[in-house]
């Protein structure tokens, strides 16, 4: 991706908690069929790897074979931002539309998991973070489901595991704009409920 130098995200802390915020990720690859893209939760696993789960009926462990390279592309909040949210404008006018956004690029090498075990403990580890999140103490888990019942949901997937080779991430968020100009974006950014990327500009002018 283009990727300026006052745009590129640095932070090991931003990156991962970017991808546990926004974890549905776009797993890109070549294929013999050609480019095909999954939209698919993963979370990650330590620094070095990704994991998540397909569908069976999902032919993205057919076509790519153990060892295909891949990219997941993680993307935070996005937002319009008009020249007028410029105070500056009125001064000289020298301001066009652009967009500020946070996006991840994760690249690896994807191999697929059909054992029983492996496959529990990622629908465990994703399930147990997110309704963690959502429902607290009373998050749904995998034993409240029947035996048989989950057996066979546990049958329809296919686990994956995305071994890391490289991340790049970016975050345009108006660091090239003037101080009074990035506070009008920040403005309009929490006014229309765009609350992280907003916090996050935020710490910027804060350091």
């Amino acid at each position: 991706m283009y990727l300026p130098d006052h745009f590129r995200e640095t932070d090991p802390a931003e990156v991962a908690g970017l991808i546990a915020a926004f974890p549905l990720a776009a797993i890109v690859a070549q294929t013999d069929q050609g480019l095909v893209a999954n939209h698919i939760p993963v979370m990650a696993e330590g620094e070095t790897a990704l994991i998540g789960h397909v569908a069976l009926n999902n032919d993205m462990h057919r076509i790519m074979s153990d060892g295909t390279p891949v990219l997941a592309i993680f993307r935070g909040q996005d937002g319009y931002v008009s020249p007028n949210l410029y105070p500056t404008k009125a001064a000289h006018h020298r301001h066009v539309p652009t967009w500020n956004y946070q996006v991840v690029h994760v690249a690896g090498r994807i191999s697929f998991q059909h054992d029983d075990k492996v496959k529990r403990a990622v629908v465990g580890r994703l399930t147990r973070d997110h309704e963690r999140a959502m429902n607290g103490d009373a998050g749904w888990r995998m034993a409240d489901a029947p035996r048989d019942y989950m057996d066979g949901m546990l049958a329809a997937i296919v686990a994956f595991r995305i071994d890391i080779t490289g991340i790049t991430a970016k975050a345009k968020l108006s660091q090239n704009r003037e101080a009074v100009d990035h506070a009008g974006v920040v403005g309009s950014f929490e006014a229309r409920g765009l609350d992280a990327m907003a916090a996050r500009m935020r710490r910027d002018s804060a350091d």
